[in-house]
């Protein structure tokens, strides 16, 4: 299981200062966002509001690195946003995070604290390998449109995470599909910190001890692997 992630040659090369975590859990219980799981989010935005009270989001050190990433593949970040940032400057324009299900919830919640994407994919639906890839804009990404289910493509040159049936999540990790996705059905999964200099490996593994304190509470038994990727390695 802890070998079921890996970093495309195309990917390295452009990108070799990458470097993330994935913890792989089973034995999950989750469900509907609960009184539990809506605290970590508001304790999340009352940090969030303190830490950048002075300092807008976009000039953080770690979220620049991400809006050079991805300039780098042709997306603008102003538009296009890392998810970390999209969270932070949703609540720091004093919005609230989405409660979606007490799994979503830890680690949106993680990934604030942290300022480092993280997102999480539903194991049961994955299909094969999954990779950091260079699209070719031929991949099918299965998302919504209009409310209504939809199979749109990578732009080609975007770097994706993809399974051997499509597209994860678009550009890196601003938009994951709905076909991976954790639901309140969910008992295995992946979850998956992205990051880039200045975050330091002992950094990347705080915010993983932190997802994995969470996910523990949340699911007494579960089980954990994890794995570092890339420069982290």
């Amino acid at each position: 299981m802890n070998t079921l992630l890996h970093i495309s040659p195309g990917v390295a090369a452009r990108f070799p200062t990458y470097h993330g975590l994935v913890l792989y859990a089973s034995g999950l219980t989750n469900g509907p966002s609960d009184e539990r799981s809506t605290a970590l989010l508001r304790a999340a935005e009352t940090e969030a509001r303190q830490r950048f009270a002075l300092t807008p989001p976009a000039q953080h050190p770690h979220l620049v690195a991400w809006q050079e990433a991805f300039r780098a593949f042709g997306f603008k970040p102003k538009k296009t946003m890392s998810s970390a940032e999209a969270l932070i400057t949703r609540v720091v324009k004093g919005g609230a995070l989405p409660a979606i299900n007490r799994l979503t919830d830890a680690y949106n919640a993680v990934s604030v604290r942290f300022v480092v994407p993280c997102g999480g994919e539903d194991l049961g639906h994955v299909v094969g390998a999954v990779s950091l890839n260079v699209a070719d804009g031929s991949e099918p990404f299965e998302t919504h449109k209009d409310g209504a289910p939809f199979v749109d493509h990578p732009l080609p040159g975007e770097v994706v995470w993809a399974d051997e049936a499509g597209v994860t999540c678009r550009a890196w990790n601003w938009r994951q599909g709905t076909r991976t996705r954790l639901t309140d059905d969910t008992t295995e999964a992946y979850f998956l910190f992205d990051a880039l200099p200045p975050m330091s490996t002992g950094e990347l593994e705080a915010a993983g001890d932190a997802l994995e304190t969470l996910l523990r509470e949340l699911s007494p038994g579960c089980r954990i692997e994890r794995r570092l990727l890339g420069q982290a390695q």
